[in-house]
């Protein structure tokens, strides 16, 4: 993380132009809709954007501390599934941030809008931070069941 010397009100100033060039340049690009802007410990401002190909979509995050790039800084990936359901293939960025929860939500609002539930698995990958995901997931509302011995578990949130 980049520490910086200007004072928060010049950061904010900065912050506040890339957003606008950032939000242009995401909503050039084919296929991508910006959806949201959200503040993140009252200092640091992130764009929310989403994109849908086929049955897959992305919630991504871009953050306004640094030049747009062409590329998200965390996304949460989601695919629709027959029986109306969202199935979330993968969460990829910097744990702890704010960002999953910022995604998360937006996900949530989707899936209500399109009387969606929301599914996942949790993976043997995923084992060695399962404690952080199980609070996450609890944090949403989501029933969790994991298998110990299997290093395995599912996620389900039903709009409540």
């Amino acid at each position: 993380m980049i520490t910086s010397t200007l004072p928060k009100a010049d950061r904010r100033d900065i912050q506040m132009l890339r957003m606008q060039q950032q939000v242009r340049e995401i909503a050039k690009e084919e296929k991508k809709e910006v959806i949201g802007i959200e503040q993140i410990d009252d200092e640091e401002w992130v764009i929310v954007s989403k994109a849908r190909t086929n049955d897959t979509f992305q919630v991504m995050i871009n953050q306004c501390s640094h030049p747009y790039q062409g590329t998200w800084d965390f996304v949460l990936e989601a695919e629709y599934q027959e029986n109306h359901t969202l199935f979330i293939n993968d969460i990829k960025g910097e744990p702890c941030r704010g960002f999953g929860t910022i995604c998360m939500n937006y996900l949530k609002e989707i899936a209500w809008k399109e009387n969606c539930g929301i599914e996942g698995n949790i993976a043997k990958r995923d084992w060695g931070h399962v404690e952080r995901l199980a609070h996450f997931y609890k944090k949403h509302s989501f029933e969790i069941s994991l298998d110990v011995e299997q290093q395995n578990g599912r996620i389900q949130w039903f709009g409540h």
